[in-house]
């Protein structure tokens, strides 16, 4: 199975998004062939005010069903049909109430769902810069520890935030997990100590494929701060190594996913059948 990730420098404007989305989907297909393509988090909107992201946000249907959804819904599930490859969604604001929730969706190559995910850890935090961010004042949080399979690769699935919370990921490999998604929209500050070195760690702690399409570059907040996202979506194996990166701006990267290479770490170092701490 061969995987692509897709960098975007995504705005306010969901149609403008959907059409980047679309042109990069495209281009990666045509050039590499995957089966499955990832977009990063919050692609369909990023920055603006609280009411711009509820504007921009959508009613779901309920999963399986088969049922229309908004805009973005319905992108992903054209382009996993009309490419005929899986589309790991990277997220997108989900209605929910008083706040939204920042959800993956998964489509097969039939534009049937069969994935949704609910992002567990919110981003509330101070860069050392002086930057606040505080992603529980629009989003609720997720509970659910979500995998899928595609063609015989069980994949789990996680954002952003939550490669800070190596338990997550943990839960994901005891619940079979050979490919780990992780849409992000890492900032600029942490992004440049911390992204690739946490990737790596995950991958080595769990012994499983990562793949990180991230988003890149500037965006204006409503206030018209400027804030930048680091990029450097990569792909990494479960030894720790990245295979393929994006450079900077707009792109792709695609790798093909080893299954034997996976099982030759995992055979030769049991991590799992050794630990003494559960």
């Amino acid at each position: 199975m061969r995987v692509s990730v897709v960098q975007m420098n995504a705005g306010a404007d969901k149609m403008a998004n959907i059409d980047q989305a679309r042109a990069l989907i495209e281009a990666a297909v045509a050039a590499d062939r995957p089966g499955i393509v990832s977009l990063p988090e919050v692609w369909s909107c990023m920055g603006g005010d609280r009411d711009g992201k509820f504007r921009q946000a959508e009613e779901l249907p309920p999963p399986g069903s088969n049922l229309p959804g908004g805009e973005a819904y319905e992108f992903l599930r054209k382009t996993a049909r009309d490419n005929q490859i899986f589309i790991h969604g990277g997220s997108i604001g989900e209605k929910g109430g008083d706040r939204l929730f920042n959800t993956t969706l998964v489509f097969n190559p039939n534009g049937t769902e069969i994935a949704r995910y609910r992002k567990i850890h919110l981003f509330d935090i101070s860069t050392p810069d002086g930057l606040v961010f505080g992603e529980s004042r629009t989003y609720a949080p997720g509970n659910d520890i979500v995998t899928y399979e595609a063609e015989g690769l069980k994949v789990g699935c996680a954002i952003c935030y939550d490669v800070r919370f190596p338990e997550l990921f943990l839960k994901l490999r005891q619940a079979g997990a050979d490919l780990i998604f992780l849409p992000a929209a890492f900032t600029l500050q942490t992004g440049k100590d911390h992204w690739e070195t946490l990737i790596r760690a995950r991958a080595i702690e769990t012994q499983c494929w990562f793949a990180a399409p991230a988003m890149y570059g500037p965006h204006k907040e409503a206030n018209g701060e400027t804030r930048t996202t680091y990029g450097h979506s990569m792909l990494v194996d479960p030894w720790g190594h990245v295979v393929a990166k994006v450079s900077d701006g707009t792109g792709w990267a695609t790798a093909r996913i080893d299954l034997d290479l996976t099982q030759r770490i995992r055979r030769d170092m049991p991590v799992m059948t050794q630990r003494k701490l559960v």
